[in-house]
């Protein structure tokens, strides 16, 4: 965690159905085991229906507010890589790192419009971002683990495991048990599958 504010601002985004409001508990779950104070808030209005849902979740010292403000994320974990762009705006050069899922739920286009290919959207989001990588884990989650629907857990633990979220792996993997407990050994399954072969 940086020193010089002892805070760290993680926005999660993706569609209804990826699971992205249980990541945050997770997270959030982690940071209270180590003992940081923590707020996240979430928007997911048509979630149900494959719409946007975005997370926020911000934890260190003296967090008064759920919100990330304008340029302040250190994180973007976003699981459709179209939903990444919207982040933008939470994003700086100077600290945020984007981590994106290569994977979409919507079709190339729709009547005419085509949607931006990958390389388009990493145009689009360079200017903001200190750093951006890209990973399949919808495709790795579904070849390995026979579900999608487990590649959030593989980001989240493939972004602890590399350092780019100042939680420590047995908090997680504490905290994953905690909030998936039901299905903890899938769970720990993508854990696992993330610390042998989670390359950025």
């Amino acid at each position: 965690m940086k020193k010089k504010d002892k805070q760290f601002n993680i926005v999660l985004s993706g569609v209804g159905g990826q699971g992205l409001i249980t990541l945050g508990k997770i997270i959030s779950q982690a940071a209270f085991f180590q003992g940081e104070e923590v707020k996240m808030s979430e928007l997911h209005g048509l979630s149900q229906r494959g719409g946007s849902v975005a997370v926020q979740v911000r934890f260190g010292d003296n967090i008064y507010s759920p919100l990330v403000a304008q340029t302040e994320a250190d994180l973007v974990l976003s699981l459709e890589r179209n939903e990444s762009l919207k982040n933008c705006y939470f994003a700086s050069k100077k600290r945020t790192i984007f981590l994106i899922n290569d994977f979409s739920i919507f079709s190339p286009s729709f009547g005419n419009n085509k949607l931006p290919s990958l390389q388009k959207i990493l145009t689009e989001i360079n200017p903001f971002a200190k750093k951006v990588y890209t990973i399949k884990a919808s495709d790795i989650a579904r070849e390995e683990l026979g579900t999608e629907i487990i590649a959030g857990v593989y980001m989240l633990s493939g972004a602890v495991l590399n350092g780019l979220l100042p939680i420590k792996s047995v908090n997680l993997l504490k905290a994953i048990k905690t909030i998936l407990y039901k299905n903890f050994d899938i769970n720990k399954k993508a854990f696992d599958l993330a610390k042998k072969d989670f390359n950025i």
